[in-house]
């Protein structure tokens, strides 16, 4: 569907991802897909409540599994977030077959915006490195692995045509900012969910308009 199109129903939205499509030891109001479409909604682009496809640890291969047993395979969606990768990077998983299953999950996404790829927005592995939740660790590999992950999606991505938001740098800035952190020392609080929020809102915007 194209999103240029005026006087029409409420866009419909749908996240994919991890904890960070959840919102993990936030409240639901303050994840970044509840987020972005308040900031849509405020921004005179009325959008449905989103649905999210997501669940803490899951990988690249998790969530294929969990698409393909939802009951939304069928469904078409105006606006579709991707943000996936953590789990792999965390477990040690190949980066090649990461590569391979986000290419798959990439063309899900695209499917289910109805083939449009305008309508697909990809998000990259904040650094969960410079977190309380990485203390005793090697905070520098962990980056550097991230850093790895996210040039694999965003290579994918800008194949694919598909929008990219890189939101790393904002999340390297909780080593410096506790409010940052939600209370379980590993993820992002709403207010930085609100600066992804900041990174993402115009790219949305600009395929709605």
């Amino acid at each position: 569907m194209d999103l240029t199109q005026t006087n029409r129903s409420p866009y419909t939205y749908l996240a994919l991802g991890d904890s960070y499509s959840i919102g993990e030891s936030v409240p639901a109001a303050g994840s970044f897909p509840y987020q972005l479409t308040a900031e849509l909604i405020k921004a005179k682009h009325p959008v449905s409540r989103p649905e999210i496809i997501a669940t803490t640890g899951w990988t690249t291969d998790e969530l294929i599994d969990a698409i393909n047993n939802s009951d939304l395979k069928d469904k078409k969606y105006d606006i579709v977030t991707l943000l996936i990768g953590v789990n792999n990077q965390y477990r040690g998983y190949n980066q090649e077959t990461y590569r391979t299953e986000f290419i798959r999950l990439l063309n899900t996404a695209i499917a289910y915006a109805n083939g449009n790829k305008k309508n697909v927005f990809v998000l990259s592995i904040p650094d969960w490195g410079v977190t309380p939740y990485a203390d005793g660790r090697d905070r520098s590999q962990i980056g550097r692995e991230i850093d790895q992950f996210n040039a694999i999606n965003k290579q994918e991505s800008q194949k694919a045509g598909v929008a990219y938001v890189d939101i790393t740098p904002i999340s390297k800035q909780a080593a410096n900012d506790a409010s940052l952190n939600a209370e379980d020392g590993l993820h992002p609080s709403a207010k930085m969910y609100g600066l992804w929020v900041k990174e993402l809102l115009p790219v949305v915007e600009a395929q709605i308009k």
